[in-house]
């Protein structure tokens, strides 16, 4: 049967193809009002992006919004706005340290046994909340230090010349933009690494395009195992019948499926959202695995809520809910992803003091840091 849309009808054999969609993404002004009522604050911040930040939206996930609603989750994630282009006190355009530790053109080695791998400045939706922002979606900015284009030889060289690395997540943008013989090409090397245990890929395609989830893909994955997908869910609305059966077909070829949620404003700070989410990521067997504080990137800390907020968010689903559906709450910084319990992040005036397992400390203000939203 064709596929209705706000579109209007799209036959199913090309629905189903995810070549279509990336071909056919949403990238004016006019082709959005295709698909939903514009408000004027996302049209005036659509045309202060020219020049400054790429935005993009596959018709799958315009599928998702509400025409109507500007509160609607999707819309939130997908379409600009102007708090964008508010600077607030503490924002940083790399407040993870990416650059910091970037030991290559893509290796990033921040942790003793683990790197990541950014495999690209590129995804199908530049979601508005995105860690590395300035990496995918400004349009002068980018962590590589010469280019996407570069070989991996240098990359490769360095995680196998450093046998702790036992770890290596590939990353970007998404890595699921390149084509499958791309990644069992660059799988394949990085398996050849003898210490090299554990290969894991965070993408956010079967939420984005769950049509990018092919059995050839999968079988692809199974040649490389043990191989692990953290994908990234932050909404039940995107936990569709499509994204569900995305994330089986990963299931069966034996890839293990965990989610990581970033706690966004007005998108999902509430406890019945956040155990609407985690609960239907159970049923899915997907993992809820972290539990992400949103950083303060600049462009994105309008989406922070406070830290209070989301404690009290985990104490009502700790209370509420099957534990293996509750995430652990971390905050990700410059010294690493730290656990937001007991004594590791404490207030401290007008921002929070946080330690990690080695005992760094970091003094790290925040817009909310005082707990106010």
């Amino acid at each position: 049967m064709p596929k209705t849309t706000q579109r209007g009808q799209i036959d199913s054999e090309s629905w189903d193809d995810y070549r279509w969609h990336l071909a056919n993404r949403i990238v004016s002004l006019d082709g959005l009002r295709g698909w939903i009522d514009v408000t004027e604050d996302e049209a005036k911040a659509i045309e202060a992006c020219a020049g400054v930040y790429r935005w993009g939206i596959t018709p799958y996930y315009a599928a998702l919004m509400d025409p109507v609603d500007p509160e609607c989750p999707v819309r939130r994630q997908a379409i600009p706005r102007m708090s964008e282009f508010e600077i607030r006190p503490g924002d940083d355009v790399d407040p993870v340290g990416d650059r910091q530790f970037r030991k290559t053109n893509r290796v990033v080695h921040k942790y003793p046994d683990r790197a990541i791998l950014l495999v690209t400045r590129v995804c199908p939706v530049y979601c508005r909340h995105c860690t590395r922002k300035f990496h995918t979606t400004n349009l002068d900015g980018t962590y590589f230090g010469d280019g996407e284009a570069l070989p991996y030889d240098e990359d490769v060289a360095y995680i196998a010349a450093h046998p702790e690395i036992r770890d290596v997540l590939l990353t970007g943008g998404d890595p699921l933009t390149y084509p499958d013989a791309r990644l069992d090409h660059l799988l394949g090397l990085l398996r050849a690494i003898p210490h090299v245990e554990i290969l894991r890929i965070g993408t956010r395609f079967p939420v984005l395009l769950p049509q990018r989830i092919t059995s050839s893909f999968c079988q692809m994955l199974e040649r490389h195992h043990p191989v692990w997908v953290s994908t990234h869910f932050n909404h039940p609305k995107e936990l569709t019948s499509v994204a569900k059966a995305a994330c089986d077909r990963l299931l069966r070829a034996g890839v293990p499926v965990q989610n990581q949620t970033v706690l966004l404003k007005g998108v999902n700070d509430d406890i019945d959202t956040m155990r609407a989410l985690n609960t239907g990521l159970v049923r899915a067997r997907v993992r809820p695995y972290y539990l992400y504080h949103c950083d303060n990137v600049t462009g994105v800390s309008h989406f922070q809520t406070s830290l209070q907020t989301g404690r009290e968010i985990m104490r009502q689903l700790e209370w509420s809910t099957t534990g293996f559906a509750v995430p652990e709450y971390v905050i990700t910084t410059t010294i690493g992803k730290v656990r937001v319990d007991g004594d590791h992040v404490t207030e401290d005036g007008t921002a929070l003091r946080i330690r990690n397992a080695p005992g760094e400390t970091l003094r790290l203000r925040l817009p909310d840091a005082a707990g106010t939203d």
